[in-house]
């Protein structure tokens, strides 16, 4: 299968092409890190790189939650004109199969259960509750402390920031193309991605590269909140492997699929910093106390449907990938 890989010369992009390879496919990549003109917001680029291509793994796009509502319209520009220049193209090519990046910021905060009212959607934290140190979200009915557990697929899109909007647009984009088109298209819902290759001393990449980049200073990693928020980590070989059991699979046309794509096993940020240090051998964490506004406070995957439809299953171990992150080469941003 020749697929093109968007954003293949990126962290997540390039260990795909890698993963692609190895299994008999010929990857082909547009990149705007190869050529200043590779880009999906660009239509004449796209059509090229579309020719004698069988499918798409659309991971372009602008990450992370950025440095405050000042990035909106590069977000909006790089994430929803970019796909929409893509999947356009795609219709125009009679290109039929799309595996998109997605990501578990379209849930917004994860699953939380009350002792008296079940399954409950808390709503943003309050910012006075943040500076109080409160950063627990309580249920919505009664004010109980809730319990948080994995979330499912099925659960109702939140999306608490900017880059969170702009990824769920993108799966609107995404099923709208599968409908008009017939095609068939997966959104994989990334939680977490971590391992080597991550860009280093960036706003926008994630938390394991924040606290990976200050051991490489010689910095203790900066914890924020009080280190116990809940998040899913996984290892970014594991998240190449779940794009090729996607390509390979057949999804039904005409819809657009989601699968949460975690490891399953939750772990605090705190207990991340603490692994990192200790297998990197640099100073302890230090818990900050302070925030990001828009954050949210657990989110951890149900990936059970990945499995049992594509067959997928991670293969590193929590501390198997941080004994190897704490020592990888980061990638310059």
């Amino acid at each position: 299968m020749r697929v093109l890989v968007t954003g293949g010369a990126g962290f997540i992009g390039s260990q795909i092409v890698d993963a692609l390879t190895a299994r008999g496919h010929e990857p082909l990549v547009l990149d705007v890190r190869r050529a200043p003109g590779a880009d999906v917001r660009n239509p004449a680029a796209v059509a090229r790189a579309l020719s004698g291509v069988d499918a798409v793994c659309h991971q372009a796009a602008m990450v992370g939650l950025g440095t405050g509502f000042a990035d909106a319209a590069d977000y909006v520009s790089h994430n929803c004109l970019g796909t929409a220049v893509l999947l356009t193209a795609m219709a125009e090519a009679g290109v039929r199969r799309l595996v998109l990046a997605g990501s578990m910021v379209v849930y917004g905060e994860g699953r939380y259960e009350c002792p008296r009212h079940g399954v409950v959607r808390p709503g943003p934290r309050a910012v006075a509750d943040l500076d109080a140190g409160r950063f627990e979200p309580a249920c919505p009915l009664c004010g109980a402390d809730l319990a948080p557990g994995l979330i499912g697929e099925d659960a109702p899109a939140d999306p608490r920031n900017v880059y969170a909007t702009t990824k769920l647009t993108q799966e609107h984009l995404a099923a709208a193309w599968a409908r008009d088109t017939g095609g068939s298209a997966v959104s994989l819902r990334y939680h977490n991605v971590y391992g080597p290759g991550m860009p280093r001393d960036t706003p926008y990449a994630g938390v394991a590269s924040f606290f990976r980049s200050a051991l490489a200073r010689g910095e203790a990693p900066r914890v924020y909140e009080d280190g116990r928020q809940r998040r899913d980590f996984v290892h970014v070989r594991d998240v190449a492997a779940a794009n090729v059991a996607a390509l390979e699979a057949s999804p039904p046309g005409g819809t657009l699929t989601a699968y949460n794509t975690g490891s399953g096993e939750p772990h605090t940020v705190g207990e991340m910093a603490h692994a990192l240090s200790a297998a990197h051998g640099g100073p302890e964490p230090v818990v900050t106390g302070e925030y990001r506004l828009g954050d949210v406070r657990h989110i951890t995957a149900d990936s059970a449907r990945l499995r049992t439809e594509l067959g997928w299953k991670p293969e590193v171990s929590f501390e198997e990938g941080m004994r190897e992150f704490a020592r990888a080469r980061l990638r310059e941003a």
